[in-house]
């Protein structure tokens, strides 16, 4: 099972949670609209990529996709919680890219059946080092995608269209948020399709930048 250090504190992954539509822009893209509530969908922890490790695009797919988001790490689990205590529950913050695999997730949809395999597959959940919470105001944060040296996606999250702390509350009223778990929270628009030998660049105004090489 994969884990996370923060600080001196290890953590094993546990459930990964994705928010799929939070940036009014990026549904626009997709063609789509947020609804009232977050929608969200769940990648294994098997799909977990660890910095210094290259992603390697699946042989099954011609159209796997970046998106950039920023990540929360849980360190005290509960239910039901508040969105004024929802932060206290935060161990730490990181980026991320849930690959999408663009062709099977569209062929699944066409066909009214689920699309976990184009969102769960090795490697699809790729993680920057953590950094621990304390200090961090989740909703003034920016952060940017940039591959072979060109901007594709940049975040501010005060965009957000749920925020951090109402994700954390919205999650705990119908799952049992526990220790380990994490939450993608989202992409800005800009998404689009990787390719063997891009090199890529995700940075986080101030906090941390981490390079990451496409096979």
């Amino acid at each position: 099972m994969a884990e996370i250090q923060i600080g001196t504190q290890t953590l094993r992954v546990n459930n990964i949670f994705c928010v799929a539509r939070n940036y009014h822009a990026h549904a626009k893209e997709m063609g789509s609209q947020i609804a009232a509530e977050p929608m969200v969908f769940i990648k294994p922890n098997s799909a977990v990529l660890q910095p210094g490790q290259p992603i390697v695009l699946p042989s099954w797919s011609a159209d796997v996709h970046h998106e950039l988001e920023l990540v929360v790490a849980i360190g005290q689990g509960g239910q039901n919680i508040s969105p004024a205590q929802a932060l206290d529950h935060v161990a730490a913050y990181a980026l991320g890219l849930d690959l999408t695999a663009r062709d099977v997730q569209a062929a699944a949809k066409k066909a009214g059946n689920p699309w976990t395999l184009a969102k769960g597959f090795d490697g699809a959940a790729v993680l920057t080092d953590f950094v621990p919470a304390a200090g961090i105001e989740p909703q003034q944060q920016s952060f940017s995608l940039q591959i072979n040296g060109e901007l594709r996606q940049l975040a501010h999250t005060r965009d957000m269209a749920f925020s951090v702390a109402e994700l954390i509350s919205w999650l705990s009223r119908y799952f049992t948020l526990q220790p380990g778990d994490l939450i993608y929270t989202g992409t800005p628009e800009g998404v689009g399709p990787l390719q063997a030998g891009d090199e890529l660049l995700l940075a986080w105004d101030g906090v941390l930048q981490s390079t990451w090489n496409v096979q």
